[in-house]
């Protein structure tokens, strides 16, 4: 077995991030330019991003994953799609389920465990239950246990891909991961797509728990907690709203288009203990349910040859995002097992 210990892990989480800086450490409490049309709490850049990393991963037939920095109109610097730990390799990365870039394609979720030799399981209790978690994001996710990094997407952006990952832990624990749907066009949430060169991507993740005699423990659902830190590409901000603490862009176009360089993007401030148990999400929004035929996962190997595990007749597992999977590109969620 591999295992993360508990006195390394403050160390090792510090240097968890892509670039040196974090997201909005210099943000300033001042009135945005763009105040006349938007009254809410995040920071507004507009147009494309500067490219740090032109592509972080390579993948036959995939498409480029950039990573860049907006600068926003309250002089706060931000990194776009979201500060990742893809490239460092002390984040442990998540075994395969389905993957045509590493060309590990296994048929049944059986096939794929059997595979495994057990160097994967990642220790959060030493005297814990070991869970096996099966996900198909689309694109990307990190996932914490009471803190611990337990394993991160192997492609973050396509070929679509699915994932396992194993663990060890004492109930109850908390599950916190960070999901980002990627861009092409950096800091403008959107790919070329659709004969348009600006076309906006969707979300998506769904997620099956299960203990070591197969019994599942958990499954995405609307009981999970979802919050938006990053919206994009919006042709006009004044479609943005907030109610509380949900942050909504539904009524904001989602139109494809061949000139995007002018649009907008929105920028909230991530907890800097967002992954810990203790974390405190009451207030968080509840996540939203979508449907296999809105995320459009019936022609993907990846999720279609395991629908035995993510669509269990007696325990459906549902895709989970925050309210717009189209225009939120970096939600974080959260649930407690019991």
């Amino acid at each position: 077995m591999r295992y993360l210990k508990h006195t390394t892990l403050i160390v090792v989480l510090a240097c968890f991030t892509i670039t040196a800086c974090k997201n909005g450490e210099n943000a300033k409490k001042v009135t945005p330019k763009t105040s006349e049309f938007y009254n809410g709490t995040a920071s507004v850049s507009q147009g494309p991003a500067k490219v740090i990393t032109q592509n972080i991963f390579e993948c036959d037939r995939g498409r480029e994953a950039p990573v860049g920095t907006s600068t926003a109109k309250d002089g706060s610097i931000w990194t776009v799609p979201a500060e990742v730990n893809f490239t460092d390799d002390r984040f442990p990365m998540a075994s395969d389920l389905f993957n045509p870039c590493t060309k590990l394609e296994y048929s049944s979720a059986k096939d794929a465990l059997a595979a495994l030799d057990g160097t994967d399981i990642i220790e959060v209790d030493a005297d814990g239950d070991v869970i096996t978690a099966y996900v198909f994001a689309d694109n990307y996710f990190e996932m914490y246990i009471n803190g611990v990094p337990v394993g991160k997407d192997n492609v973050p952006f396509t070929q679509f891909n699915s994932n396992i990952l194993r663990f060890k832990v004492n109930r109850p624990f908390t599950i916190a991961m960070k999901l980002v749907d990627w861009e092409e066009n950096s800091g403008l949430g959107s790919e070329a797509n659709r004969g348009q060169a600006f076309h906006p991507g969707d979300g998506g993740m769904v997620a099956v728990f299960k203990d070591a005699k197969d019994h599942i423990v958990a499954t995405t659902n609307s009981d999970w907690k979802a919050q938006t830190f990053y919206a994009a590409p919006l042709k006009d901000v004044s479609c943005a709203a907030e109610e509380g603490t949900l942050r909504l862009s539904n009524k904001c176009s989602v139109e494809d288009s061949n000139d995007g360089t002018s649009y907008y993007a929105l920028h909230w401030k991530i907890p800097t203990n967002w992954q810990s148990a203790d974390f405190n999400d009451m207030d968080w929004p509840n996540a939203t349910e979508y449907t296999n035929k809105t995320i459009g996962v019936d022609n993907k190997p990846a999720y279609t040859n395991f629908i035995d595990v993510f669509d269990n007749d007696k325990n459906d597992a549902k895709f989970i995002w925050s309210t717009n999977v189209i225009l939120d590109n970096e939600v974080i969620v959260r649930y407690t097992v019991q």
